[in-house]
């Protein structure tokens, strides 16, 4: 399916973002074959971006978050644009990734690293199972985002900066910006 199409199926809360989602998957240069995992699934919105590549994506949230955005229904909306099967839904926890170390091409983060309480250890975790050579995309919104969230959401956290998390792992970083969001790519 195209992308102008499965804009219009599934509206406003998702073609807002999905060109700039798509911007920073292309700059990537994702090979097809790739293994790639996608931490807080949120309404699925990176998911099902990436599905609409053709990639396969693991995503997940945490088993016992019942927050809003956790309990967003992803998969009804894969299913509206025909990619559920490119999906696989797995709870976890950013701060306990249980997959071995270094099977994923490439991790993303969009929108969630600033709902995770360990930053830290969530960003040391993606690291343990990237593979060398791979990329861990952390997308953030910005504050202009911020206040437009907070207008529904009061007590939204505020924006973070993911390279504040990175400690000493030896990751460079560029980055893609946006008027609300901001992409932060790292690789290993």
């Amino acid at each position: 399916m195209e992308l102008l199409e499965a804009k219009e199926i599934l509206g406003q809360e998702f073609s807002f973002i999905a060109d700039f989602l798509i911007e920073v998957v292309l700059s990537l240069d994702i090979k097809e074959d790739s293994h790639i995992l996608d931490v807080g699934t949120g309404s699925g919105r990176m998911a099902i971006t990436l599905a609409l590549n053709g990639f396969n994506v693991i995503t997940g949230e945490p088993e016992d978050d019942f927050s809003e955005y956790a309990k967003l229904d992803w998969l009804e909306s894969a299913k509206k644009v025909n990619v559920e099967e490119l999906i696989v839904f797995k709870p976890f926890r950013a701060e306990e990734l249980p997959f071995e170390n270094e099977i994923f091409d490439v991790i993303f983060l969009f929108g969630a690293l600033h709902h995770v309480d360990g930053r830290e250890l969530a960003i040391q975790e993606c690291y343990r199972v990237s593979k060398q050579n791979g990329i861990i995309c952390i997308i953030e919104p910005t504050p202009k985002m911020i206040k437009i969230i907070r207008k529904t959401t009061p007590t939204h956290p505020e924006e973070e900066d993911p390279r504040n998390y990175i400690g000493e792992l030896p990751l460079s970083v560029e980055i893609i910006k946006n008027y609300f969001f901001h992409a932060y790519i790292f690789k290993k």
